[in-house]
């Protein structure tokens, strides 16, 4: 199973891009992906994800990353520390990235550039 982890809080303008992704594939699922709308505190449903036995998950936030807005870009770990990287949760994605790879062979992070962030 793979599993489509979403971040964001769709009260927050383009924050909630996340949120819009998980419904629009709970909507119109794929055959073997699952996803899941982790809101603005995605590690409370890292135990969901355990339970899946996901082989690989794809988390999606927006992600401040200089760009045009609406531009995607699959983000590498090490980009996580850099403080021209903004994103909005409780705890830093650092540590949801850490946790998932405890128990999920292939995680990968996919930012989305916003042009608002605000109610």
């Amino acid at each position: 199973m793979k599993v489509l982890l979403t971040v964001g809080n769709g009260m927050m303008g383009d924050d909630g891009a996340g949120v819009l992704l998980a419904q629009m594939l709970c909507d119109a699922p794929l055959d073997d992906w699952a996803a899941l709308n982790g809101g603005s505190a995605p590690e409370n449903v890292l135990h969901r994800i355990r339970e899946m036995d996901a082989s690989r998950v794809l988390v999606v936030d927006a992600a401040d990353m200089d760009l045009e807005p609406g531009s995607i870009r699959r983000i590498r770990t090490e980009r996580l520390d850099d403080p021209f990287l903004m994103t909005t949760h409780t705890l830093p994605l650092t540590f949801l990235i850490e946790s998932l790879r405890e128990f999920v062979p292939q995680v990968d992070l996919l930012g989305i550039q916003p042009n608002i962030v605000a109610f």
